[in-house]
């Protein structure tokens, strides 16, 4: 780039008004342009683009420091300008403005200030709730209904900002932002850990400042809802009236003060829903300990360290935008994937949390970019198994601590936070957990590949469970995982989840279905839909009203050809399990070796029936040993194998032509034929799959 010519810098020095050719007389038959030009006036000639003015030496000069470091960090992490561009207008497109934040805080001071003036109540028993007005409706499922324990109602002793909003890390196009309301402890009792009578009482904390502030002419919208879809813990949404109604939507999460509650009790060893209680029993008189109630316990505890994470989270974001950045990077990687909705999703709370615990062991470092921090948590994740060795925030050697392995046999994945009591992924399955290691790993093999829509696919595309698993089951109506759970004796994880039959059975059937699918399956994951809002004067959702529990297959082509399963010989003592786990399947079998073994031979002639075995396999074990009939599996699967079949009779009709060569009759592939046999196949795809999406999306 060299300096401009003479004429055109002695234009620019100048000053003078500038000469623009007139455009009239252009014509579609060739006209002559005119050659008469006209005079810009000194006022138009202000607005118009004028050349910069620069010296040679400013032209030739050497670059900044800052300038070779952004080219240096360009080539090596990003592989190109163009995805560090991406990066950059992504970041600037999922952040909230700063206009909007100050419509923001202002609505929220008001929403602290309308709470405040929320008016206490008499004192009356749980289940005397008389005192609430008509038409407002407990966010909370009351079964059993008889509970000790009396409530009143006090506002907040504090009202705190938590959460994403608060770190800077939150994203459009849903802004949410909570609120922490910290209840006085002239409500709570001791005993309030016992049998759900803290969970009522925070419901009934919601109803009585849903009823107040429905009526204030600030929301136009008081609805409620549960918090990551555990039907435990209700929240209050409020959202602006007018045109700011959908600017924010403000979560209310009642909480108890962080020391009201001894930690000891909350352990995941411990009980604090008695099973008496729970089954409308007499109490046990046979000296039985009673089963644990880990994430019970974990719930409590979530609401008690509320504060605590969010003093973390901002200690360490702090003012490093490349954190806060990566973390916005990250939500968007989980959200178009679709791995951070219902419960037990990987949340970005989650993912914060993660960032934390990576800058505390230094792979992560506070001057890193938004990019690096990506690459760097997907790094962790793809190498890194939760479900075998967890992780913890917490560098205490106090030995009346949990150890890690307390921990692993309550929850299926384990991470901790810095108290060492809390598992932060106590709701999260190991089906969730090895479904995000997948997407990590293919995430980072995209990144290294360097290759052009790498960006595209990583952060733009949406990747939803049809589009990502190769065979996919729906299992509704969802009251049929009730009787599930009795088949399959879940008493004690009915009780540690409330009732939640869903949530008790998930494990145990994600289990069931990986034994019994073995070297066919790759992966297995589910996905419950987000159970949706509710008016406050409505009852809560049933579990069975969520909806549809999905479980998507991702299968091994190499295990896809085997019509066998070979179990253990005969006198061994594992042939009974082998037995009693297939049912009526397993037979004897002698092999040619003169082995005589158990074994399970699914009947299949041709490829296509190999490929739909999993189908055998799933209605069969479902049936067996979890009461579900096959009307209840809605299995997506072999849509592809029809039309292959139906194109190959219909080219062995028209696939070929007689032609004479040299006075010979010879058959060739009829091409117009097989290009109109590909554009039938590629016309019943589309219409499969929108049969399918229509039928089974929900």
């Amino acid at each position: 780039m060299g300096p401009a010519p003479t004429g055109e810098q002695l234009r620019g020095a100048a000053g003078g008004p500038e000469v623009i050719p007139s455009l009239e007389g252009t014509g579609k038959k060739g006209k002559k342009a005119s050659s008469r030009k006209r005079v810009v006036t000194g006022s138009q000639a202000e607005n118009l683009l004028q050349p910069v003015k620069l010296s040679r030496a400013e032209l030739y000069k050497e670059p900044t420091n800052e300038e070779l470091n952004h080219l240096r960090e360009t080539e090596i992490l990003f592989h190109s300008s163009l995805l560090r561009l991406q990066v950059e207008e992504l970041l600037k497109e999922v952040r909230v403005s700063e206009k909007k934040k100050d419509r923001i805080d202002a609505f929220l001071l008001e929403v602290n200030h309308r709470i405040k003036k929320v008016p206490s109540t008499s004192e009356s028993e749980l289940t005397d709730q008389a005192w609430l007005p008509a038409g407002i409706q407990v966010p909370f499922h009351q079964v059993p209904y008889t509970v000790k324990g009396s409530f009143h109602f006090l506002p907040p002793a504090q009202v705190t900002v938590v959460g994403s909003y608060l770190l800077g890390t939150c994203i459009r196009p849903d802004i949410n932002v909570d609120m922490a309301l910290t209840m006085p402890r002239e409500i709570l009792q001791d005993k309030d850990l016992l049998n759900q009578r803290y969970f009522r009482k925070r419901a009934l904390y919601l109803a009585h400042l849903a009823h107040h502030l429905a009526r204030d002419p600030l929301f136009g919208s008081v609805r409620f809802s549960f918090i990551n879809g555990c039907h435990m813990k209700p929240s209050l949404l409020l959202r602006p009236h007018g045109k700011d109604e959908h600017l924010v939507t403000v979560r209310l999460h009642p909480c108890p003060p962080s020391d009201f509650f001894r930690p000891c009790r909350l352990l995941p060893t411990k009980n604090n829903v008695r099973s008496a209680w729970y089954r409308g029993q007499s109490p046990r008189e046979d000296g039985k300990l009673e089963p644990p109630t880990p994430h019970y316990n974990t719930w409590i505890l979530q609401d008690t360290a509320l504060g605590s994470h969010v003093q973390l989270l901002s200690s360490v974001l702090g003012s490093a935008l490349g954190l806060k950045d990566g973390v916005a990077l990250l939500k968007v990687w989980l959200r178009q994937r679709e791995l951070d909705k219902g419960l037990g999703g990987f949340s970005g709370f989650l993912v914060s949390m993660l960032v934390a615990f990576l800058v505390s062991t230094r792979k992560i470092h506070t001057t890193m970019s938004g990019y690096q921090v990506l690459r760097s948590v997907l790094q962790f994740l793809a190498t890194t198994d939760l479900t075998v060795n967890g992780i913890s925030l917490c560098f205490s050697s106090d030995s009346s601590l949990p150890a890690l392995a307390d921990f692993h046999q309550a929850f299926p994945v384990v991470f901790l936070d810095p108290s060492g009591r809390l598992n932060l992924c106590a709701d999260v399955t190991a089906s969730t957990y090895h479904q995000v290691q997948h997407e990590a790993r293919l995430s980072m093999a995209l990144l290294d590949s360097k290759t052009d829509d790498g960006f595209q696919l990583l952060l733009m595309t949406p990747k939803p469970m049809i589009r990502a698993f190769d065979h996919v089951l729906h299992l509704r109506p969802l009251s049929r995982l009730q009787a599930a759970c009795h088949q399959l004796k879940l008493w004690p994880e009915l009780q540690d989840n409330g009732g939640d039959y869903v949530s008790a059975a998930l494990g145990p059937l994600t289990t069931l279905l990986e034994k019994g699918l073995g070297s066919r399956l790759q992966l297995l994951a589910h996905s419950r839909p987000p159970v949706p809002e509710w008016d406050i004067s409505q009852d809560p959702p049933k579990h069975k009203d969520s909806g549809t529990l999905t479980l998507g297959l991702l299968l091994q082509p190499e295990g896809l050809n085997s019509v066998l399963e070979l179990g253990p010989e005969a006198d061994q003592p594992e042939a009974a399990d082998f037995r009693q786990f297939w049912g009526s399947r397993s037979e004897l079998r002698r092999f040619q070796d003169g082995a005589i073994r158990e074994a399970v031979v699914w009947e299949a002639a041709s490829l296509s029936q190999k490929r739909l075995i999993p189908h055998k396999v799933v209605t069969h074990l479902l049936a067996l040993h979890a009461d579900i009939p096959d009307n209840c599996i809605h299995y997506v699967g072999g849509f592809l194998d029809a039309l292959i079949q139906g194109l190959k009779e219909a080219s062995s009709t028209k696939g070929h032509m007689v032609v004479s060569q040299g006075g010979e009759l010879v058959m060739l592939p009829n091409i117009e034929a097989i290009l109109e046999d590909f554009a039938v196949m590629g016309e019943g795809l589309v219409q499969a799959v929108e049969v399918r999406s229509e039928r089974w999306t929900v």
